[in-house]
């Protein structure tokens, strides 16, 4: 298959992606930390003014409430979620708060985002920011200004790409997009953005994971979880999955490669043999590697890479391999 200008703008130059559907939350008070740290599974507490982090909201069972970045910029903390969960995630938070100096914002429509992508990224938004954003580390944020109105840039690299998140109020977004588009910076469409990121194997919440997902099998344990803070809920269910059964899960997400010309569809049955042993959650015809790649739960007897199956799509039968993630680097 041709790679599209779009695609090749973001491996090569950079692309942009309207952020705007997602959900934005605001967390004020001199305990905002604190609250945050006890309830979500990475070191909130941690956080200074200018970094942030990934981090999850868990049930006591482990399971996912929703994924979310959080971002500390120093007298308040934006929280980065996708809408759909924006509202559940809120009415949690407001539950426990009791005596708390904590203050909840949904800015979600007030405030507008788009998402930079690609090796040119950085010097693109830093020069018409006025801000070396090619010095950020991941999660720097800071309060900037373009045309006279804030912008607050922080590093978020997604898609396998350098990448950054520019938070501004509604009427700046126009002029953020036209000094993008200016510059050469490609509107990436879904499905590009679809294809970057299945190649780069991160996981999408609602997609990939879901309410019924532990991070373990996700595969962003790594990122989400410290087990270092402290208690939060679901630390003990991912306490027992590390210690006593040494990290083994059930089920597995893993990357897998497919032979032929078809993608299959999310749902689609993986198969060892006679025994269905999972199912897929997204795949896509790869620019990269010209054929179709899929992202998918198996049985954790499965996991390993090189691992032969097979994936039922549109009454066909495909020959497919587990492939080590990402599936370009």
């Amino acid at each position: 298959m041709t790679a599209s200008p779009e695609y090749l703008a973001a491996r090569n130059h950079a692309g942009m992606i309207d952020l705007g559907a997602r959900g934005r939350v605001v967390v004020r008070g001199a305990d905002r930390k604190t609250f945050l740290h006890a309830l979500l599974t990475n070191d909130i507490a941690l956080l200074s003014a200018g970094s942030g982090c990934y981090a999850a909201l868990l049930t006591p069972q482990g399971r996912m409430i929703a994924d979310m970045n959080v971002f500390e910029l120093g007298d308040v903390m934006l929280i980065d979620v996708r809408r759909e969960v924006k509202d559940a995630l809120l009415q949690r938070f407001d539950q426990l708060i009791f005596a708390e100096d904590v203050q909840l914002g949904d800015v979600s429509d007030a405030w507008g985002c788009i998402g930079v992508y690609g090796p040119q990224a950085a010097a693109i938004a830093g020069s018409f920011l006025g801000a070396d954003l090619a010095g950020f580390g991941p999660f720097q944020n800071a309060r900037l200004e373009h045309a006279g109105e804030l912008v607050v840039a922080a590093r978020r690299d997604a898609l396998g790409l350098t990448g950054f998140l520019l938070f501004a109020g509604g009427s700046a977004m126009p002029g953020l997009a036209r000094a993008l588009d200016g510059s050469g910076v490609a509107i990436l469409p879904e499905d590009v953005v679809e294809a970057l990121r299945i190649e780069a194997g991160e996981p999408a919440f609602l997609v990939d994971m879901g309410d019924d997902t532990i991070p373990s099998e996700a595969g962003i344990e790594a990122a989400a979880v410290s087990y270092l803070k402290g208690c939060f809920p679901g630390q003990e269910v991912l306490v027992r999955i590390r210690d006593r059964g040494h990290g083994k899960v059930v089920r597995r997400l893993v990357g897998l490669t497919i032979d032929g010309g078809t993608a299959p569809a999310a749902g689609a049955a993986i198969v060892a043999g006679e025994k269905e042993i999972g199912h897929v959650t997204s795949a896509v015809m790869s620019p990269a590697l010209g054929k179709p790649i899929a992202l998918g739960y198996v049985h954790r007897d499965f996991v390993e890479p090189g691992t032969a199956v097979s994936v039922a799509a549109a009454g066909a039968t495909l020959s497919a391999t587990v492939t080590e993630l990402p599936f370009v680097r």
